[in-house]
């Protein structure tokens, strides 16, 4: 059961919470001055404090109150607090929410309204210890990414990525294939280097081949090798990539564009190890981890006939999906200031348009945003205009300037005159809604 600490010296405010509280299930604890409350907060776990403003006889200054709440923020920095207040000290109260209250109430108060707030403040309180917990959580485990592997210094805090990350090192000390999904631009060559760096043949080489930069007739010759005059122009033997891999890695990107004929001879290494150049005889034998990558419909490809299903089965006896960069958001901010480098900061507007941007060429697109960015940039803040992007759609500034009065006063009436739940309906932050209910005389206590 959820429990609130009643801070008041006044017994009969105290028993009337205590028992309004209780009507809606949630447990009480009563304090009956500054002191003891914070000696209850040592002591006992609290989900939310409502406190007085004054302590003493014949004090209405409010100094008491602020002087608590003060103490209480030092000491239990996320903890919600809601202040009473009588028209006196208003003004604190108002100063208080500034500095992080919760939210404050008139006395006497509306007990509809009170019971709405708090229980609205504890909804808030529960996604927040959630959201911290499954943080720390993920800062663990990225730690202990970091700590056990070696991740080629990648820039990553969304937990989409980490998923493949910690999918690709779990299977990287095995030898069987890796298909590796996803759109173009997203970083799969970038994981293929982690599989290598952490693989049993992370001393030997990791070749490189993408299948979609080279005409369909030059790619078996790029991938076995050939013989001199084995085709026009090649006035010498040369090696091939899987030669070139012999006891490490070979990387096989944009395998989709492989034609049919390389095809069939790429699934004949893949099960005996062993191929022939272009012009050759001559059986070669190699020992390769292969890791192939694509951005293709490789079923749709299977149904056309333009790619092998006996192939697909033996390229990905693993296959990790790294998502397009606008599906792990935690992903960008890191990122662009990686990208941006050091002695340059993005201003609050530049990492609105970053968030708000689809990113439809990804990691590369994001990369050259912030090195034009930089170079172009005629401070070291980077300002949204400096991206080139798409303006963000409004942000809170702009819709406090747009609303009107009667908008504001039916959010309020919706929410039982919660301030903090009108403000998150309307899209504001609760002390962006008290500034435009001051400009426009719509009163706080209402």
């Amino acid at each position: 059961m959820p429990t609130v600490l009643i801070i008041d010296d006044n017994h009969s405010v105290a028993i009337a919470l205590e028992v309004l509280l209780s009507l809606h299930d949630i447990a009480a604890i009563s304090a009956s001055s500054p002191e003891e409350g914070l000696a209850v907060l040592e002591k006992s776990p609290v989900d939310l404090v409502i406190q007085d403003m004054n302590f003493t006889a014949d004090t209405t200054s409010g100094v008491e109150g602020v002087e608590l709440f003060q103490k209480i923020r030092k000491s239990h920095p996320d903890l919600p607090v809601i202040l009473l207040t009588a028209w006196t000290h208003l003004d604190a109260a108002v100063d208080l929410i500034k500095a992080g209250a919760a939210d404050y109430l008139a006395k006497p108060w509306n007990d509809q309204r009170l019971i709405a707030t708090v229980q609205n403040l504890m909804e808030l309180g529960q996604v927040n210890r959630a959201l911290q917990q499954r943080v720390q959580r993920e800062r663990k485990q990225k730690r202990e990414l970091e700590q056990n592997y070696d991740l080629r210094k990648l820039v990553w805090q969304d937990a989409a990525t980490e998923r493949v990350l910690d999918m690709a090192c779990q299977v990287a000390r095995s030898d069987v294939s890796v298909l590796i999904t996803g759109p173009n631009g997203s970083g799969k060559e970038r994981i293929a280097e982690i599989i290598q760096a952490n693989s049993s043949v992370k001393d030997g080489p990791f070749v490189v081949l993408n299948c979609g930069a080279l005409p369909s007739e030059l790619i078996e010759a790029e991938l076995f090798g050939a013989e001199a005059g084995a085709y026009t122009g090649a006035s010498k033997a040369r090696d091939g990539k899987f030669e070139a891999a012999d006891g490490g890695t070979l990387f096989l990107d944009e395998i989709g564009n492989l034609p049919l004929a390389g095809q069939m001879k790429l699934l004949r290494v893949l099960e005996t190890g062993r191929f022939q150049r272009l012009g050759s005889n001559r059986e070669r034998q190699v020992k390769v981890r292969l890791i192939s990558a694509t951005n293709a419909d490789l079923p749709a490809m299977i149904r056309a006939g333009s790619f092998r299903e006996d192939l697909l089965y033996r390229l990905n006896v693993i296959q990790l999906n790294l998502p397009a960069l606008a599906e792990r958001p935690d992903d960008i901010i890191p990122l662009a200031e990686y990208f941006l480098g050091t002695g340059k900061t993005l201003d609050v507007a530049a990492m609105a348009a970053l968030q708000q941007h689809r990113w439809p060429g990804n990691v590369r697109e994001l990369k050259n945003v912030m090195q034009r960015a930089g170079l172009l940039a005629k401070s070291n803040e980077i300002k949204a205009a400096d991206l080139g992007l798409p303006a963000p759609i409004l942000n809170t500034a702009n819709i406090d300037i747009e609303l009107d009065g009667p908008t504001i006063e039916q959010a309020l009436a919706r929410a039982g005159g919660v301030v903090a739940q009108a403000a998150a309906e309307l899209g504001l932050s609760r002390q962006a809604l008290y500034r435009r209910m001051d400009r426009l005389g719509i009163s706080r206590t209402g």
